[in-house]
């Protein structure tokens, strides 16, 4: 593995989900959500109609614990025809501000990983999301030390992760992508000539799911982070 990674200098990873645990605190809020609209609509459909109406704001709102609060809150008044009371807008919108004061929980052995790579690469943080939010996970997760540079993206397609190559002043394929999506964090950067890790979390926001086979020798998939220090 020496000789495959031989003119590899940089090592990216997602945030959410790849080094903290993130999206079980949205699985739990739409839980409360379905409740809140149990008298008007089964499960399955407030779910559905929740979720376009997340797809449709992206363009609006971007990524995040406060875009996803403003779509509840369009869900819920649409598909009850206005009817909803007040208190119920209310209980969404503490819903938005109790995810937003959770503890950050690093996944098991992240920092023995990032402590070991970043002796011999640079590490960085290239996630999408909340700016505000984001900064305030990666403080709460005394992880930012390890870091050489931190980005925050509005979205993670092809031409931002060659933005970031710019940034460091490397080439495709000395960039390596660690992350829990397919879609945004491995295919984009294998796509430009980058090497990709998947690493799965155990549940995935459905716009980020995808049934994909990848045939590239620049992309790996692993169950666990601590893998990474058997690949590198």
């Amino acid at each position: 593995m020496e000789i495959l990674f031989s003119g590899l200098k940089v090592i990216a990873f997602d945030a959410d989900d790849t080094l903290w645990d993130n999206e079980t605190y949205f699985r739990e809020a739409e839980e409360q959500f379905v409740s809140l609209l149990e008298n008007y609509l089964p499960p399955h459909s407030t779910l559905r109609a929740l979720l376009k109406t997340e797809i449709d704001n992206l363009p609006l709102y971007g990524y995040g614990i406060k875009a996803f609060v403003l779509s509840m809150i369009e869900t819920a008044i649409r598909e009850t025809n206005h009817h909803l009371p007040l208190t119920a807008i209310d209980e969404i919108i503490h819903l938005g501000k109790t995810m937003l004061s959770k503890p950050v929980t690093l996944i098991e052995d992240v920092e023995k990983v990032l402590a070991t790579l970043a002796e011999r690469y640079k590490l960085v943080v290239a996630t999408k999301g909340d700016l505000l939010d984001q900064e305030r996970k990666l403080k709460k997760s005394g992880l930012a030390g390890y870091f050489h540079h931190i980005e925050i993206m509005t979205e993670k397609a092809e031409d931002d992760y060659l933005k970031l190559i710019r940034h460091l002043d490397i080439q495709p394929d000395q960039l390596m992508m660690v992350g829990n999506s397919l879609k945004s964090d491995v295919l984009p950067v294998l796509n430009i000539g980058g090497y990709g890790v998947h690493i799965p979390y155990h549940t995935t926001w459905a716009h980020e799911a995808i049934d994909v086979s990848i045939d590239n020798d620049r992309f790996f998939q692993r169950e666990k982070i601590t893998d990474l220090l058997n690949l590198l």
